[in-house]
């Protein structure tokens, strides 16, 4: 597919992937429950197989795509204006959905404790965010790190939870503590596990309070304060003098059958049976 321009009253140059304005990519970066939107839910495992492809993790197991089907699955993708390309994506998975939480699975087998803690925070509603992912086209920009996070804690207070998860990489630890993470040390080694075939160091943190946010940097929680307050809006965005315009959409207005006492009257202390499989991984 060839490059071309089109000209209205500013120069907008397309390429293959993403739309250019003034110099800057322009996405939306849209919140949704999965199971409202099936068409994106495939777009956005397609585009994080795709990635995880590219990195060596092969042979994706389809059980990591049944989250497509759980009702207390929230997306966050990052696509182009019209819908049809998709260039990143996380997920936030509320406790006592159809699956255990990602960080459960994952680490389960390895330190039950993380059951009893994720059941005592799922008493006044929890989740995790997980499933964080960006595709080459838009690296650098700040998609696959700080705006999708930003925008995942900012809507979390629409699901009504108040509180959240993540099993973090090495590299994005700085980040979450940033937004208002904090390492948890109850579970696996001072709250960390490693897997040996991925090479791969994942630490344990939770978001006590997705209101206050009284541990974030004052940076970021001004900017998912005025995210969380607008839910609509453009914004050109800055991270190390790169800038991209993102259409924001995190509304979620199709919640009229979501009910969060019900979901939290489902959560169950489920222990983990079988073997670990590092496919199932979900970072964020």
């Amino acid at each position: 597919m060839s490059s071309f321009v089109f000209v209205v009253d500013d120069i907008i140059t397309i390429d293959v992937a993403l739309i250019f304005k003034d110099g800057r990519p322009v996405v939306r970066l849209r919140a949704f429950r999965a199971i409202d939107d099936p068409k994106t839910c495939e777009l956005f495992i397609a585009g994080h197989e795709h990635v995880l492809t590219a990195i060596g993790v092969k042979k994706v197991t389809s059980s990591k795509n049944d989250w497509m089907y759980n009702p207390a699955a929230f997306v966050l993708i990052v696509e182009s204006l019209d819908g049809e390309r998709v260039f990143g994506g996380a997920r936030i998975h509320v406790a006592g959905g159809s699956q255990p939480l990602p960080i459960e699975e994952a680490t389960g087998n390895m330190d039950s404790k993380i059951f009893d803690l994720v059941w005592d925070y799922a008493q006044e509603g929890t989740g995790e965010g997980c499933g964080l992912w960006n595709s080459r086209e838009i690296a650098g920009y700040g998609i696959g790190s700080i705006f999708l996070t930003r925008a995942a804690i900012a809507i979390a207070p629409r699901i009504g939870i108040k509180s959240m998860f993540a099993l973090c990489a090495p590299y994005t630890i700085n980040l979450t503590k940033c937004v208002g993470y904090r390492q948890e040390t109850s579970v696996g080694n001072n709250g960390t596990f490693y897997y040996p075939k991925l090479d791969l160091l994942a630490t344990t943190m939770i978001l006590d309070d997705v209101q206050s946010l009284h541990l974030a940097s004052e940076e970021d929680r001004n900017a998912i304060m005025d995210l969380r307050s607008q839910g609509e809006v453009v914004r050109v965005e800055k991270l190390r003098n790169k800038e991209i315009e993102i259409h924001y959409d995190l509304q979620l207005e199709g919640l009229k059958n979501w009910d969060l006492k019900e979901v939290i009257a489902n959560a169950r202390k489920s222990y983990l049976k079988g073997e670990f499989d590092e496919k199932d991984i979900q970072l964020f």
